[in-house]
């Protein structure tokens, strides 16, 4: 393992971590169980100089640099071999002004920790669909959520980050300031800098939501996708939600017909007034008949957590993604690989674009892909590593079937390592060459490769 010095040669105020401390195992600990990294330095930060002087240290040592937010990306890509990582965990904080409707989020704050913040004042922004996403791996990359269709994207509604670049700079990026920056910070990933605090819009939501979640047998899967499909097309935009083809928890409330069992469920989030949702989404509720319905009036903050327990953290994981068209061949297809699945903990997800996100330019910021009509997600988690070959193997399979349907992109939080060309696909030649000369700018010795990797220039093919 690569020597580390006794300290960076500057003040820092946070705490430093090497192997052998009490603590270091469970900090080098991600969302993804297959991912068993162990870094030779966990620089746990507590402020934008302490990032300056970690960033600085790794930089001039030579070695390979990781930034811990969340730790929620499939790729775990929080943690690094022999390197450091820049822990952003104890830079956590939330404030929210309600006079503005404007959150400030340190760089290493979860959802949760927003979701708690903001629906005290009435105000929400679209996060991730789960508390214990990271704020700014979700937002970098674009971030969905179940408010998406109505406030658009994560990144849509963000304001300004203050940035920590290769260079030990610290930038601010907004529209008005480092304005080409703030246009590749949207969806460009962590390529360019850490951001170690983000300034958002808020919207205003009703202290109740009309949401929940409906289970149907496995055989209606197919059926209820393409009535599921054109529900969406003409749904107005406070209608969110996705139908997942899942296994219904061996629990007493679910019937003994279907329990433990594949299942399909539909989720609605209706981001309005919730009488007014109980009427617009009845449709969908009511198909069936269901299984099970699970749809009431709610505080957002229990929306959020509608699929918590569904993926806990620990587990095996692989995910692969693709945005798609979904005519009548393309439900059946999805159907049938769906409710094949080898794990009880594997989720095939299928969420509606439209909305606000379609209303947004498709230049706006490096994130496109605002035509898309459907996100295929294929969230695949097991316990037991000797299951991994074929687990693998279903999840890789299911995804090619899909191919054929694909609408060309990625939503690149949905997917694993898939190489560069892949990343490339998500933006286009003209959004990439654009992205590329911001990381020849910013990080031309790629450090920040730990990502979704927009490589400089100068990296050879």
């Amino acid at each position: 393992m690569t020597a580390i010095g006794d300290d960076f040669g500057v003040a820092f105020g946070g705490t430093v971590v090497r192997p052998g401390a009490a603590n270091y195992d469970d900090l080098r600990r991600v969302f993804n169980g297959m991912i068993d990294r162990r870094p030779a330095l966990i620089a746990r930060c507590a402020s934008t100089a302490d990032v300056v002087a970690a960033v600085t240290h790794a930089r001039d040592s030579g070695l390979p640099l990781a930034v811990y937010g969340g730790g929620h990306a499939v790729t775990g890509h929080a943690v690094c071999d022999d390197g450091v990582v820049v822990d952003l965990r104890q830079m956590a904080s939330v404030a929210v002004d309600p006079s503005t409707q404007v959150a400030t989020v340190g760089g290493g704050a979860l959802w949760g920790d927003v979701d708690a913040a903001t629906t005290e004042h009435g105000l929400a922004v679209t996060g991730g669909r789960v508390p214990d996403t990271g704020v700014a791996g979700l937002t970098l990359g674009s971030g969905s959520g179940w408010l998406e269709r109505k406030f658009g994207l994560t990144c849509d509604s963000l304001l300004s980050c203050e940035v920590v670049t290769t260079s030990g700079d610290v930038l601010t990026a907004s529209a008005e300031e480092n304005s080409e920056l703030f246009w590749g910070l949207r969806g460009g990933g962590g390529n360019f800098g850490i951001v170690t605090q983000f300034r958002f819009q808020l919207h205003s939501i009703p202290p109740l939501l009309y949401a929940g979640m409906i289970m149907h047998p496995a055989e209606r899967g197919a059926e209820l996708l393409r009535f599921f499909r054109d529900f969406m097309a003409d749904a107005p935009d406070e209608a969110g939600g996705a139908v997942a083809f899942i296994s219904a928890p061996p629990a007493d409330f679910v019937p003994e017909p279907v329990r433990g069992k594949p299942v399909v469920g539909v989720i609605v989030c209706y981001a309005g007034d919730p009488d007014e949702g109980e009427e617009v989404m009845r449709p969908l509720v009511e198909f069936g008949p269901p299984a099970i319905t699970m749809v009431d009036r709610m505080p957002y903050m229990a929306v959020q957590s509608l699929i918590a327990e569904s993926a806990p953290s620990g587990m095996q994981n692989y995910w692969c993604a693709d945005f798609c068209e979904l005519p009548d061949e393309a439900t059946e297809v999805f159907a049938e690989h769906g409710n094949a699945h080898l794990s009880p903990l594997a989720q095939a997800l299928v969420v509606p674009g439209g909305g606000a996100i379609a209303r947004v330019p498709d230049d706006a910021m490096a994130f496109g892909q605002r035509s898309a009509p459907f996100n295929i997600h294929l969230l695949t988690m097991w316990p037991d590593p000797a299951d991994s070959e074929a687990n693998i193997a279903w999840t890789r399979s299911f995804a090619a079937a899909m191919k054929p349907y694909a609408h060309g992109g990625a939503y690149l939080n949905f997917i694993g390592d898939e190489g560069g060309d892949r990343v490339r696909e998500a933006f286009g030649p003209e959004k990439y060459e654009r992205l590329q000369a911001l990381k020849d700018r910013y990080d031309p010795s790629n450090l920040l490769r730990l990502n979704q990797n927009i490589a400089p220039s100068a990296t050879p093919a």
